[in-house]
């Protein structure tokens, strides 16, 4: 399959990338197909036999969220931590459990966004608030900004930073389905990009920061919980 695929390149790559000083982009989508996958996957380091069932639970897995609004042609963090949970690399680390957010308007005129989540580690569970310019920013303070109630992981998120929150609706409505981007970025200048999608702007926000923490976790290397 390899040597086929290296044959196809040819036909669309009149030189080789990195020649130039550029690089091949193997694009995931609901028309990948099994090649697609294996090519993807070995750029991010997961090596596997091509005919592994779990290749085809991730096309399956792929081809699903993708039908529901999930693009991950720019989103190589989310893609890579549903490749390596479909493969059961990825362990638990804060699991939440409940979160509200509240948007009010004091007499003022001022807008205040407030948030607090119920989260779990090691079978502890622990409360944590937050304030923000908005909901998600309020959701992303009330879960990084208590650190210091995240002992086990507050040296791996400290230097978090989100760079960049772009939405974007799919459909027509009030009640169209919302796909949700955000660009992290820490203390070595590394940068990555997660998805989330949900009819509900604030549950699609919510499920594209998770997978920011979890994928900041995952590569430094952060202890499971327990």
């Amino acid at each position: 399959m390899y040597l086929r695929f290296k044959r196809i390149q040819k036909t669309y790559e009149h030189i080789n990338p990195e020649d130039v000083g550029n690089n091949r982009n193997i694009v995931v989508s609901d028309q990948s197909g099994k090649s697609n996958i294996l090519s993807r996957l070995k750029t991010i380091g997961i090596e596997i036999e091509e005919n592994d069932p779990k290749i085809k639970r991730l096309l399956e897995e792929v081809k699903d969220r993708e039908f529901i609004g999930y693009s991950y042609d720019g989103a190589d963090a989310s893609f890579e931590l549903l490749a390596r949970r479909v493969m059961g690399e990825i362990p638990r680390y804060i699991s939440i459990k409940e979160y509200d957010v509240s948007v009010t308007k004091n007499k003022q005129e001022q807008i205040i966004s407030k948030a607090k989540a119920k989260l779990e580690v090691d079978g502890e569970q622990i409360i944590c608030e937050g304030e923000g310019n908005g909901p998600v920013h309020a959701l992303d303070n009330a879960i990084r900004k208590n650190v210091t109630k995240l002992e086990k992981y507050s040296k791996y998120l400290k230097d978090l930073k989100l760079v960049d929150y772009k939405v974007r609706i799919l459909n027509t409505g009030t009640e169209a389905t919302t796909r949700v981007s955000i660009e992290s970025t820490d203390s070595q200048g590394k940068n990555w990009f997660t998805i989330g999608v949900s009819p509900n702007i604030i549950d699609a926000s919510f499920k594209a920061l998770i997978d920011s923490l979890d994928f900041k976790l995952f590569k430094d290397k952060a202890p499971a919980s327990k």
